[in-house]
């Protein structure tokens, strides 16, 4: 099996040679380059930990609990940690990943574009993993950002005059702790490099048990945060999925001009959005053979 630093340069040459995002609009990201215009350059604090959070997943599509988490996480690691968030990334699986309910990656990624320019100043959408014709595990995505932003950018300036090393830490909610502590689903080397690498924010969802989920996770308990939901929130995009195949309102789920780009664009009125959890768990634990952080 290739490991994930030569997974990630064979996407980097396939990716400079195959250009972007298949079928997109003219001069939409004909060649890939890393989107860099809301990440913070300097530090305010030169004493604390620079922090990019990164979040992959579906997003089919993107909801207000997706953006939320990354409110969530950047107060926690405000107010309980040393870390001093730098930026935050939404990275769409690409279209290989073949989940039932998955909207072309053109239009994942343009939606969840559209859910951050608009309302968000630091959130951003990277189209790279999107844009890969082949399937590309969780841990290859955070090398991919590990890349960009510590050998490619030089890390982050410190205001002194120095440069310092960002630290890349993977944002999900509490269902994938629940999958990587599940026997057999994760291979011991993807959680160690995910884990032990790079780390996460987790934030907790109703109906799962963080406690157990962590107990078998424990080497790599330090590089796992934990985050509270103070206000509950479940939706998910399956969920919202099957509220637009039977034409319910979404209305204050999901951004508003992500709805109007649904209806423009006719998207989930009839994708077999209706599996259930016990099939989506399934869906799962087929894609953890190869390592990914999904998002519904």
């Amino acid at each position: 099996m290739e490991t994930p630093e030569k997974q990630l340069a064979a996407s980097r040459t396939k990716t400079s040679t195959d250009g972007g995002m298949p079928n997109a609009p003219a001069g939409d990201l004909i060649n890939y380059t890393f989107p860099k215009a809301r990440l913070r350059q300097c530090m305010s604090d030169a004493s604390r930990t620079p922090l990019l959070l990164v979040a992959c997943g579906s997003f089919s599509p993107i909801t207000y609990l997706h953006l939320r988490m990354f409110e969530m996480a950047a107060d926690y690691a405000k107010y309980n940690s040393e870390f001093e968030v730098i930026g935050g990334y939404l990275s769409p699986v690409s279209d290989a990943y073949r989940k039932a309910g998955l909207a072309n990656a053109e239009h994942r990624v343009a939606m969840a574009r559209i859910a951050t320019e608009q309302s968000s100043k630091w959130l951003d959408v990277d189209p790279w993993e999107a844009i890969q014709k082949e399937y590309q595990p969780t841990a290859v995505v955070l090398d991919h950002f590990e890349h960009e932003i510590n050998e490619v950018q030089r890390g982050i300036a410190t205001g002194d005059g120095e440069r310092k090393a960002v630290r890349i830490v993977l944002l999900a909610g509490a269902d994938l702790i629940q999958t990587m502590s599940t026997p057999g689903v994760w291979s011991q080397k993807d959680l160690d490099h995910i884990l032990g690498k790079y780390g996460v924010f987790i934030v907790e969802r109703t109906g799962t048990d963080i406690d157990d989920a962590l107990a078998t996770l424990t080497p790599w308990r330090h590089n796992i945060w934990v985050i509270q939901q103070l206000i509950q929130n479940d939706v998910s995009s399956t969920k919202i999925r099957l509220f637009l195949k039977r034409e319910m309102s979404v209305r204050y789920l999901v951004p508003a001009p992500v709805i109007k780009y649904i209806e423009e664009h006719g998207l989930y009125e009839d994708d077999g959005a209706s599996s259930s959890i016990h099939e989506k768990g399934k869906d799962v634990q087929a894609k953890r053979t190869t390592g990914t952080s999904t998002s519904s």
